[in-house]
């Protein structure tokens, strides 16, 4: 029989056990989301005794955190862009860098647009974007269906309306022009080890992993998509902290102008743009 404990020392314990940079944090989202309520609970109420079907969840929860299983999968939840998005094992959880892609969008573009998300995932950029610009049209691709189900699902639950395209890259966008593409593609080289490592390990390695350097996707968009983009048209890519001088050489190889490229909060370089000429 499991030893009813509190909420402070249930804390204490599954912090020791978990291996992650915020253990802390994560004990504190897990065990919230066993007791389905926020985490300002578990500070107001330390002494609490969970129940014992709380207390087993929240140790199960634990156990698998212990194991490596990143949170977001185990509690079906990630923010992004302060909006709460669905995530499963389908799709690539959503981080903080990927949030400048947002705000450069928002930058160059102001009136009404025609955009296109390449590889959406869980739904963040597009619905990002649809938040704060309701009169654009978003068109948003994923190669996987499990993941644009996600998408689908983020959504109808944000009421956002987006039109979703089953396929690969630019080859799903309908036949028509657009003033942005953008696209986090996966951009770590196939044999990184960094692919057996951490939470990465867990997500799905089609969203992270393009070659044996890393550049074969990025290749790809960057020259099928000067096919579907207005002249004075944006494209905008998320890349490695190390490939700036790569992505840069493929849109000028590519024909692309004006190519800039912005640093994230952590200082990386990590969105390299080109513009179509007019």
């Amino acid at each position: 029989m499991t030893t009813a404990k509190t909420l402070a020392e249930l804390l204490s314990e599954a912090s020791a056990q978990i291996n992650s940079d915020s253990a802390r944090l994560d004990a504190e989202i897990l065990l919230a989301h066993a007791l389905q309520k926020p985490r300002s609970h578990l500070f107001a109420w330390p002494e609490k005794i969970p129940t014992p079907a709380q207390q087993a969840r929240f140790l199960a929860l634990a156990k698998q955190r212990a194991a490596g299983q990143p949170v977001a999968y185990l509690t079906g939840h990630q923010e992004f862009w302060s909006m709460d998005l669905h995530i499963t094992p389908d799709v690539l959880i959503p981080r903080p860098e990927t949030e400048l892609l947002v705000e450069l969008a928002l930058q160059r573009l102001h009136k009404q647009a025609q955009v296109a998300e390449l590889g959406t995932g869980s739904g963040a950029i597009a619905l990002a974007l649809a938040s704060e610009r309701p009169a654009w049209a978003i068109t948003a691709t994923d190669i996987s269906q499990a993941a644009l189900d996600v998408a689908r699902r983020n959504a109808h639950r944000l009421g956002r309306s987006i039109t979703w395209c089953h396929g690969n890259w630019c080859h799903a966008l309908p036949a028509q022009k657009y003033d942005l593409i953008i696209s986090n593609p996966p951009y770590i080289a196939e044999n990184d080890s960094h692919l057996k490592q951490g939470d990465i390990c867990f997500e799905p390695e089609q969203a992270l992993s393009s070659g044996p350097t890393g550049l074969t996707d990025i290749q790809t968009i960057a020259t099928t998509a000067v096919k579907f983009l207005k002249p004075g048209a944006w494209l905008q890519l998320e890349h490695g902290y190390n490939q700036q001088s790569d992505v840069t050489r493929i849109l000028e190889q590519a024909g692309y102008q004006n190519i800039e490229t912005q640093q994230d909060l952590a200082g990386h370089p990590r969105v390299t743009s080109g513009k179509i000429a007019l």
